[in-house]
């Protein structure tokens, strides 16, 4: 089975492309798709799906793992995000790709055993857990290294990663935007 993780973003998105099988979990490929960051957001979302698709026909994954959304202060780049995760996820639906997604502190969590672990303890853990010699590019990269782990990961590890709040996180921030409440 090939496992696609994405660390998505809207000017670097994270990808990593895991395989599992007799000899365990193997690096098929991991790295960044990056923007200018003069280039006018659509067009860079038409860059980074046009990117992906070269790696998915490349690599040919049957599971896309995803960093889930998190409530942002900014309304204006939680949108944002929205719209990248969404155009990753209808390019691999497409493809008749399973989905899963993991919160940043399920997948620290799974990861190192701390759920407030910083990015550079999880390079260096997936880092571990994957047996590479060393870490290349961004730290979006070692993120998506991260969340397809994650997907591969024992259950008994993940199970253990808090749950969403969901629920009170969007009342919190439909109050916090001016909105008002039933």
């Amino acid at each position: 089975m090939v496992v696609l993780g994405i660390d998505p973003g809207s000017y670097v998105t994270g990808y990593a492309f895991l395989s599992t099988g007799d000899k365990g979990v193997r690096v098929l490929e991991y790295g960044s798709i990056a923007c200018k960051t003069n280039v006018p957001f659509e067009d860079r979302l038409l860059h980074i799906i046009t990117e992906l698709e070269v790696l998915l026909e490349q690599h040919k994954p049957q599971v896309l793992s995803m960093e889930s959304a998190f409530f942002a202060k900014n309304v204006k780049s939680a949108m944002i995000l929205g719209h990248v995760r969404g155009a990753i996820l209808v390019t691999c639906k497409k493809r008749n790709m399973s989905f899963a997604e993991y919160s940043p502190r399920s997948v620290k969590l799974a990861v190192t055993g701390s759920g407030a672990s910083s990015k550079e303890r999880v390079a260096q853990m997936v880092q571990t857990h994957l047996r590479l010699k060393q870490m290349e590019g961004p730290l979006d990269a070692s993120d998506a290294l991260a969340i397809a782990w994650t997907q591969l990961a024992p259950p008994s590890v993940v199970a253990k990663a808090p749950k969403h709040k969901g629920k009170n996180d969007m009342r919190k921030l439909i109050l916090k935007m001016g909105g008002t409440l039933p």
